[in-house]
């Protein structure tokens, strides 16, 4: 409603310093006092919060040099953004903390509770300054609530999309660590896989594979599905594709360990078997890729010269 007044009276030169307007000018007159007395009384409100912290046993990961250290950089531009309006400078501290704190197992509720605490601080600290003035506490908090409440979003905002980066960084590393692409001779690879293989695993697997394909410029690719129990007729599919892929990139997959279970799925989604080279087991696999690059053969040559 105050929107559609103040639009009302634009046109109107007697209404340009209405009540309407008040508001906002009298917002930005009670932060700056706010900011005004933040800076004035900075050292004992950044020392009360870092202790109201410890005593929470919040951040336990770091030491109290560390946490005041910290209250002092978050509490400078908290009182920045107060000041300006603007959150561009929080947002890139919160990110670096973020990135600084994470790796030491900070949780997301414990900077979701230094920023209350600090709320809180800051608070008490203006029922202090103004308890003879009701009526101006009310003004000033009025103006304070919605400004902290956005710097807190922010802070809250950045440290969960920082954890949640981090999070799929390490996942992707334990996918890339369960599926390693072996070259255990010149133009011959192994893929072990082991348990279960979803969607997005079997994307990363077949990326992984054909990287290794190209860097090593690979003949002969035996894949180890001895450790999968199960596999659905999507990733059975993808299985597929996969060794369609290789081909393509002028590599010959054997295919070890089929299960009769995944062998019976291959055929219920209509896979001819038969264009798929299958041994029973890895060593199988092995003998068989050794065979397609000559090693075999070689060594036979060389027993018999030998025996001659």
């Amino acid at each position: 409603m105050n929107e559609i007044r103040t639009h009302a009276g634009m046109n109107d030169p007697q209404r340009a310093s209405s009540p309407a307007e008040a508001p906002t000018e009298s917002t930005s007159l009670l932060l700056r006092e706010l900011v005004a007395h933040l800076r004035h009384y900075r050292t004992q409100l950044r020392q009360e919060w870092a202790r109201r912290i410890t005593g929470a046993r919040l951040l336990t990961a770091m030491t109290d040099e560390e946490i005041f250290a910290e209250a002092t950089s978050v509490y400078n531009n908290y009182v920045e953004a107060l000041e300006t309006g603007t959150l561009e400078a929080l947002q890139a501290y919160a990110r670096n903390l973020s990135e600084r704190i994470i790796p030491r197992g900070v949780e997301t509720h414990e900077v979701l509770g230094i920023v209350l605490l600090l709320r809180d601080v800051l608070a008490r600290s203006l029922f202090s300054k103004y308890r003879e003035d009701f009526a101006k506490l009310d003004r000033i908090l009025d103006a304070y609530e919605p400004a902290a409440n956005r710097i807190a979003n922010t802070v809250a905002v950045g440290f969960v999309q920082e954890r949640e980066r981090v999070i799929m960084e390490q996942q992707e590393a334990i996918r890339e660590l369960s599926t390693p692409v072996l070259q255990v001779r010149e133009r011959l690879l192994i893929l072990p896989i082991i348990g279960v293989i979803d969607p997005q695993r079997a994307r990363q697997l077949t990326e992984q594979l054909l990287k290794s394909i190209r860097a090593n410029r690979a003949r002969v690719v035996v894949i180890d599905i001895t450790g999968v129990a199960a596999m659905d007729s999507h990733v059975a599919n993808h299985l597929v594709q996969t060794v369609e892929a290789s081909r393509l990139l002028g590599a010959t997959v054997i295919v070890s360990g089929l299960s009769p279970e995944i062998a019976q799925t291959l055929v219920n989604i209509g896979v001819d078997l038969s264009k798929m080279t299958t041994v029973g087991d890895l060593q199988g696999g092995i003998e068989e890729a050794e065979h397609l690059l000559g090693y075999r053969g070689a060594q036979s040559r060389d027993i018999a010269e030998a025996e001659g």
